[in-house]
């Protein structure tokens, strides 16, 4: 029997390898792909994978299976030319893979890679099922994410919660937001705003929770729990007498009240909370907590005990569990943290790339002793409100990284992470901000970007290349010193005007490239189109490039209507004002051709988690309110928030849009003979588009390729306008 032993081991070692996570993740990328590589664990002390070649299998070794992910994805990226990324998760493997000549190994000290912002659950996964989150755990450990934010279910726990706590379930549904809407409520924003939700929308999240927490941990992907920082109903003091501080009110929308921490019904409610989250879920070793998001008042707060509280009640859920914070404006409150002993708090300083907390002294948002000691995470947050378009600091992410972690506040930093309120957009940038932790010296821009290409379109090409260099230097090189939120918008999208400019209340936007030379960068890319038809990668960015183009063509069409209209100049008023709106309806065209820029695309998600008409129904007025009006008359007009999430979609173009602009510019031309101004209530225009349930199709339309040329060339005829 003795003897018969280590066969047994080695049989079982054999098939808890086969049935790795990682062998699940080949296999969904390609089917029988696990038979071509050879997956070796090893122990080591820090992070890393290592490539090698044993006969005709590629061999992967990591230290844990993200990092061997990660080993897979650079292989497929730098030997076979296959770039996963969010539009587009499987591929066709070669039937035997490209040789590793030599061991290529790369490690990091870097302990986390943090994925994810409370607003992107909203903004870009309010809808997903299962099968969506699937891909996207996978793009995480392909991507070396080790620590996500994981929100799905927490409505789930609040309701058991105030259940528990007395209040009726009706009015623990009047406090939970909808589907769209979350990430503001779980930030202590706003209150039941996109509510209330079925008992069915509940008993989904939980079952689609326990999915996500499963696989994450198959991996050894650490979640980020949302844990107790204070937040009650606002009506708490007089349901349950409690001792709160109102926090104001945000954008329009009342905030839930804060529970004092001085108020013994802290802990009580905490530990409530916390049981309820570990009858579910199971407990976490990371919890995020932010307390007074966005300006939330904090007179009369001892800002310290509050600190205490909170972190005296996630260690006695569990001991051993961090405190994950976001550093946004003034939070996190140097009074919350300064107590907070080191190893308890990780800091993520979620806007590095254009207001870092650090403690870079260039910063606009400059702590001169950064996070006191706490260690924190390098983190680029670049797209705000899902928005579609092109824009990153290419070259500056990479520089301020390393400037970080040379400086004196690199002995904390401990880790890189995305922080982007909507994905799906801008793979270059995140690909980019993902490979920073195994590159332990800087790199050139224009050396990495090659390689990126060669890797996403699976060969060379001197278009390809001078296109995107020409990219690289002009829209993805916002200034260092630009606070601009996420993308220079497109005037197609702004609520019409005659002063328009930027679409979204707090955007800053400036100009800092010269929007022909996006239009160039499109024609040199679309010399190449016909040598990548059929290619996934190079038809979706294709789609998106030219579509910036549109948006740029749009941009210098538009001061021509409004200088003919203020000169009177009917002629030249009525062709430039068609002009802008072909524009509008060439990009809404353009668009229809990749279903990830279709509305019908985000309705369709929307409308297949309801199980019956009027659960389908209250999810796809959830969906068109958040990209269009995003609240009611008074928080999207006095609280600035309508068009904050607007989107270049097909579909939202041509009949929002397109709409709002029409009716201004038939208002315009009727008074040009007195030059007035016409008084639209464009709010009652845009809640009537909401309320809605008109069709529209998510599946692809037209060939990517042709209809990008049609419309490349159309966007260059003029009708006598310059």
């Amino acid at each position: 029997m003795k003897k018969l032993f280590p066969t047994f081991v080695l049989c079982l070692l054999a098939c808890v390898a086969n049935a790795s996570p990682v062998t699940g993740l080949l296999e969904r990328i390609d089917p029988g792909a696990s038979n071509k590589f050879k997956i070796e664990l090893q122990r080591a002390d820090t992070d890393f994978f290592e490539l090698d070649q044993q006969q005709e299998k590629v061999v992967v070794r990591g230290n844990n299976y993200v990092s061997i992910a990660t080993g897979i994805n650079w292989y497929l990226k730098y030997y076979a030319g296959i770039h996963l990324s969010w539009n587009g998760m499987t591929a066709e493997l070669p039937d035997i893979l490209p040789p590793v000549p030599q061991k290529e190994r790369h490690e990091t000290t870097l302990k986390y890679r943090y994925d994810l912002n409370y607003c992107t659950f909203s903004y870009s996964m309010a809808f997903w099922d299962w099968k969506r989150w699937e891909q996207e755990i996978d793009w995480m450990a392909l991507h070396g994410i080790n620590l996500p934010l994981a929100l799905v279910g927490a409505d789930a726990v609040w309701r058991n919660v105030l259940l528990k706590l007395g209040y009726t379930k009706e009015e623990a549904n009047g406090f939970v937001a909808g589907p769209a809407f979350q990430a503001w409520w779980l930030m202590n924003n706003l209150e039941g705003w996109g509510g209330p939700n079925s008992d069915q929308w509940y008993e989904d999240r939980i079952v689609l929770q326990k999915k996500i927490l499963k696989r994450m941990r198959e991996f050894g992907i650490q979640p980020v729990m949302p844990g107790y920082s204070g937040m009650v109903p606002h009506n708490a003091k007089e349901k349950l007498g409690l001792n709160v501080t109102d926090p104001g009110l945000w954008n329009g929308f009342h905030r839930p009240a804060f529970l004092q921490p001085t108020d013994k019904s802290f802990q009580k409610i905490a530990a409530l909370y916390y049981k309820e989250m570990n009858k579910l879920f199971g407990k976490a070793d990371y919890y995020c907590m932010d307390p007074f998001h966005e300006g939330g008042s904090v007179e009369g707060v001892d800002l310290d005990a509050a600190g205490q509280a909170i972190l005296q009640a996630m260690k006695r859920n569990n001991p051993d569990a961090v405190w994950v914070i976001q550093a946004w404006g003034a939070n996190p409150r140097a009074e919350m943290i300064k107590n907070i002993p080191r190893g308890d708090m990780l800091v993520l300083d979620l806007y590095s790339e254009s207001r870092p907390q650090w403690g870079d002294p260039q910063s606009t948002w400059l702590r001169k002793n950064g996070f006191n000691g706490h260690e924190w995470v390098y983190c680029m947050l670049l797209n705000y409100g899902g928005n579609v378009g092109l824009h990153g600091k290419m070259a500056h992410v990479i520089n301020e990284y390393y400037k970080a972690k040379e400086s004196r506040f690199g002995t904390t930093l401990c880790g890189v992470g995305m922080t982007m309120e909507g994905i799906e957009n801008n793979p270059v940038m995140y690909e980019l901000v993902c490979e920073l932790p195994w590159r332990d010296k800087r790199f050139d821009k224009d050396e990495w970007l090659a390689g990126y290409l060669k890797a996403r379109y699976g060969k060379p090409d001197e278009h390809v290349l001078e296109a995107w260099t020409l990219l690289s230097n002009t829209i993805y090189n916002c200034p260092a010193e630009s606070t601009q939120q996420g993308t220079h918008e497109s005037i197609f999208c702004a609520r019409p005007s005659l002063n328009a400019y930027q679409v979204s209340t707090w955007s800053e936007m400036s100009d800092y490239y010269r929007p022909m030379d996006i239009i160039r960068a499109a024609g040199i890319l679309l010399e190449s189109a016909d040598k990548f038809r059929g290619n996934n990668n190079f038809e979706y960015d294709l789609v998106d490039i030219v579509r910036q183009a549109v948006a740029e063509k749009g941009r210098l069409v538009y001061p021509v209507v409004a200088s003919a209209f203020k000169s009177g100049d009917k002629s030249l008023f009525d062709a430039a004002s068609r002009r802008f709106l072909h524009l509008i309806l060439l990009q809404d065209k353009l668009l229809a051709t990749r279903s990830e820029f279709k509305l019908g695309h985000w309705i369709k998600q929307a409308r297949a988690l309801g199980h019956t008409p009027e659960e389908k129904n209250h999810y796809e007025w959830n969906a068109r309110v958040q990209v269009t009006t995003w609240g009611n008359r008074i928080a999207a007009d006095d609280g600035g928030l309508r068009d904050y999430a607007h989107k270049e979609w097909n579909g939202l173009l041509r009949d929002f849009y397109h709409m709002r602009w029409k009716t201004y510019f038939n208002e315009l031309s009727a008074r040009l003979h007195d030059g007035t101004l016409p008084s639209i209530d464009f709010y009652a225009l845009e809640e009537a588009w909401t309320l809605r349930h008109d069709t529209y199709s998510p599946d692809p339309e037209g060939n990517v390729v042709d209809v990008a040329k049609e419309v490349y060339k159309a966007i260059h005829h003029d009708l006598g306008i310059k």
